[in-house]
């Protein structure tokens, strides 16, 4: 798939990072002062001091990127599935017809299990795995991956979702039988879901079985009995939900929408009866709203009405931001969507009655489109704390149907909805709500240009459009049918301008890079390997905040930490040594990610030589024996030493033992034992002297 043109040319903005220059002397590292350093600033301000012994590099110049930094979870994931996330999925599980069948034909290893779409079959695939291997002994595979050649690593339960029909043509009765010894000889199972009409080899069949969906009622009432249990429903709610879930009305709901996500819908909402005073008749509205037909219906009713279609397109687009931003995006399109009319010809049929100046109020427009205000609620955005009222559809999934319609069914209005997109300033969740919204979209969308319409905001200098573009693809990439078109885009934009670069690191920071991190740790590398000798500031604050989103997952830290090891062997001077250097700054002298940064985990020297210590001991050698890292390696082990908890939890006596052995070949750490040496002489001389 082609991307689009190249984005405009940008302004040059590559500051010389700053880097602290140690001098020669042995053991200056744990006391030397900073008259040396030097540092560059094209623009922004940079802020650098040592108060207290703490080291301090401030770049302001990147903080005029505003963007929404909440990283999201992978729904699928190509690695180890953590616990908490297996727990999760298997909330309220119902075991469906087939899964006593699918439980015994596990025995062989193997289970290809066929089903439609919705049926829960990805959730039964857990449970068969978790009973197995337990909720922590759960890995993805990658749906583009050649399973015939793929042998397991390791005693664990594979999970593969949505094997592609290419794919599944190859896998016959031998490679299966082969793949199936490989498995028992690891102690390992794997279960592969396909779509119900894939075509397998006819010699395949004993490896085969069809998921059969749970009853709706069963999974609805299992669900609402467990929320009693835990206390969020009383005695009599519970028996008002049962009862109204027993009722014909309801009974002939789940008869038509027999899917377990539907009677999970259903239970949500009898729930959220029983705790408002809602009518429990809404609650089938507010579902049936959401319908295919009911989205259909209501564009139809509103196909003359700019003012309809644009309020409409905007709580699609971004459900759940406040109604100034709504109402933003409404007036952005009106006139967009009046372009695009008089394009085809088309005119607003005459109103026969007089002009009205004011025009209906935003809540009676509202109320005309099926949408409603929420209470307002202080804004959950990181560093906003302001009153938002969000605005929301009525219907549960009403967004989801009306804007994919919208988006795909109609000539011309991705385009007018981009432009409308364009128009608007950066507001708190915007870049999130819309790149979801757009990402499912773009799930349903076919050609090769569909994703192509994301360079204009993956292209752009706001970082906002760019954290857009990386939402939509982490979203997109949960999509089995689109994700190899993601990665191969993914791919060649790694490679490509500094601000396509920029994307790709923002991409990796969310559910993209968490569902795969070993192949974000590898694109993260192809960012830093641009025709520019220096790294842009931009692009270093983008893989940054990648590396900090993976850190978020302690299954990552040991591949994050090689990573960085691998950088800093790099030449100096290039971008990955830089942002290598960036990284043990940061993590020798108080934390990376740094206070204030984007993450809501932080490592530090102490912590990653006491839960990693090899992975943390190589790090330590390679930063001492590197001008460019030595001072802040050597001030961050003097801390650790320095601290009697530290010493003792990172065993500090073996990490100095290392570090004698491999002294003879590195001059770094001989000038960090001397310096060492040299401060405890004289401390015990003064010692002895008072």
């Amino acid at each position: 798939m082609n991307a689009g043109p190249g984005p405009a040319a940008e302004p040059d903005l590559r500051p010389d990072p700053g880097r602290i220059d140690p001098s020669d002397g042995p053991g200056a590292g744990q006391h030397n002062s900073l008259r040396e350093s030097r540092q560059r600033v094209d623009n922004g301000v940079a802020l650098m001091g040592n108060v207290g012994g703490d080291f301090t590099y401030l770049n302001i110049s990147a903080w005029s990127d505003e963007a929404t930094e909440r990283i999201l979870k992978p729904r699928l994931r190509e690695g180890p599935y953590p616990a908490e996330e297996v727990r999760d999925r298997l909330y309220g599980f119902v075991e469906p017809p087939s899964y006593a069948r699918c439980r015994r034909a596990l025995n062989s290893r193997i289970v290809v299990l066929r089903a439609r779409a919705g049926t829960g079959a990805g959730t039964a695939a857990f449970a068969l795995l978790a009973e197995r291997h337990g909720e922590g002994g759960v890995t993805g595979l990658d749906t583009m991956g050649d399973l015939s050649a793929w042998r397991p690593k390791a005693g664990r339960g594979y999970l593969l979702q949505g094997l592609p029909a290419a794919s599944a043509g190859s896998l016959d009765d031998v490679r299966l039988a082969g793949l199936a010894e490989a498995l028992h000889a690891a102690g390992a199972h794997l279960v592969v879901t396909l779509a119900q009409d894939a075509r397998l080899p006819t010699d395949t069949s004993r490896w085969q079985e069809a998921h059969v969906a749970p009853g709706p009622h069963e999974v609805a009432e299992r669900r609402l009995r467990l929320l009693a249990a835990e206390g969020r429903l009383d005695s009599s709610q519970l028996d008002t939900a049962l009862g109204h879930l027993a009722s014909p009305e309801f009974s002939g709901y789940l008869s038509t929408h027999p899917l377990p996500g539907d009677a999970v819908d259903l239970s949500d909402g009898l729930r959220q009866s029983t705790e408002t005073p809602t009518l429990t008749g809404s609650v089938l509205e507010d579902l049936l709203t959401g319908t295919e037909a009911a989205a259909r219906s209501a564009l139809a009713q509103a196909r003359h009405s700019a003012d309809k279609v644009s309020l409409m397109a905007a709580v699609a687009l971004l459900p759940g931001q406040d109604r100034t931003v709504i109402e933003q995006f409404a007036a952005a399109l009106r006139p967009l969507l009046g372009e695009r009319a008089a394009k085809k010809g088309q005119t607003e049929p005459p109103e026969g009655r007089p002009l009205d100046i004011l025009g209906p109020s935003f809540e009676d427009r509202l109320e005309a489109i099926g949408a409603r205000p929420l209470a307002p609620c202080s804004s959950p955005a990181d560093r906003y704390r302001y009153p938002v009222q969000p605005i929301v559809f009525s219907g549960r999934h009403r967004s989801a149907t009306l804007l994919r319609h919208l988006w795909l069914d109609f000539e011309d209005m991705p385009e007018a909805l981009w432009g409308a997109l364009e128009q608007l300033r950066y507001q708190p969740g915007l870049d999130l709500a819309a790149g979801e919204a757009i990402g499912r979209v773009l799930a349903h969308a076919t050609g090769p240009g569909a994703l192509i319409q994301l360079h204009r905001f993956a292209s752009s200098g706001d970082r906002w459009r760019r954290r857009l573009v990386a939402v939509a693809l982490g979203e997109l990439v949960q999509h089995p049918l689109v994700s190899g078109a993601v990665k191969e885009q993914m791919r060649r934009w790694s490679r490509s301008s500094v601000v396509l670069r920029c994307t790709v690191a923002e991409t990796c920071a969310g559910s993209y890079g968490l569902a795969r991190p070993a192949a974000a740790l590898k694109l993260l590398d192809n960012v830093l390997d641009g025709s520019a000798p220096e790294l842009d500031p931009k692009l270093s604050a983008a893989v940054s905040f990648a590396l900090g989103a993976l850190l978020t997952e302690e299954g990552n830290h040991t591949e994050v930490l090689e990573t960085v090891t691998r950088w800093l062997e790099a030449g100096r001077g290039t971008p990955r040594h830089t942002l290598a250097v960036h990284v043990i700054h940061s993590l020798s002298l108080s934390t990376f990610p740094q206070p204030g940064a984007p993450g809501s985990v932080r490592t530090s020297l102490s912590r990653t030589l006491e839960r990693y210590p090899a992975q943390g001991l190589a790090l330590v050698v390679l930063s001492l024996d590197d001008p460019a890292t030595h001072e802040a390696m050597a001030q961050g082990l003097v801390r650790v030493e320095a601290d009697p908890d530290l010493f003792r939890r990172t065993a500090y006596d073996r990490v100095l033992s290392e570090l004698s052995r491999t002294a003879r070949h590195r001059r770094g750490v001989i000038r960090f034992l001397l310096g060492r040496h040299r401060d405890h002489t004289n401390s015990s001389s003064r010692r002895t002297t008072s």
